[in-house]
């Protein structure tokens, strides 16, 4: 067995793993994790949107003359806003790797990828809802969701 570091040589290559396949129970079993996850992400937008107001008043402010403004403010805004992004992204990978898709990070919008008749759909979520009760084409979106029963 070879000491020291592995090298690689190009050209690499790397093997694409297609997303998993939900079943309309193993994806309603999934908004155990996915629930909690859709939720941190949300709030995590809504401060990001809160942070993003704050800081164009600090901007205008700024632009004005300056009035009688911490010159720390826009920085600890900044980081804050850094902070909550992060927050967002880690929710959404942790979501990603459960095997469903976040669709819109400020409605907290989850699609799960399923099987119908052979073609690939998506079981559709959004948070605030008990269950998976909606499904749509690819193209279809939400605009295009239709009750589970369907399936």
């Amino acid at each position: 067995m070879p000491s020291g570091p592995i090298t690689l040589e190009a050209p690499y290559t790397f093997l694409r793993v297609p997303p998993p396949h939900f079943t309309l129970e193993k994806a309603n079993e999934a908004l155990a994790e996915v629930r909690p996850l859709a939720e941190r992400m949300v709030a995590h937008r809504q401060e990001v949107a809160t942070l993003l107001s704050r800081r164009a008043d600090l901007t205008s402010t700024i632009s004005g003359n300056g009035g009688d403004l911490d010159p720390g403010e826009l920085a600890r805004v900044e980081a804050e806003i850094a902070e909550e992004a992060k927050g967002v992204a880690q929710c959404v990978n942790r979501i990603h790797g459960l095997g469903a898709q976040v669709k819109d990070a400020d409605e907290g919008l989850v699609d799960f990828p399923a099987l119908r008749e052979g073609e690939e759909v998506l079981l559709c979520w959004k948070l605030g809802e008990d269950e998976i009760a909606f499904w749509h084409g690819l193209e279809d979106g939400f605009a295009g969701r239709r009750p589970v029963d369907e399936l």
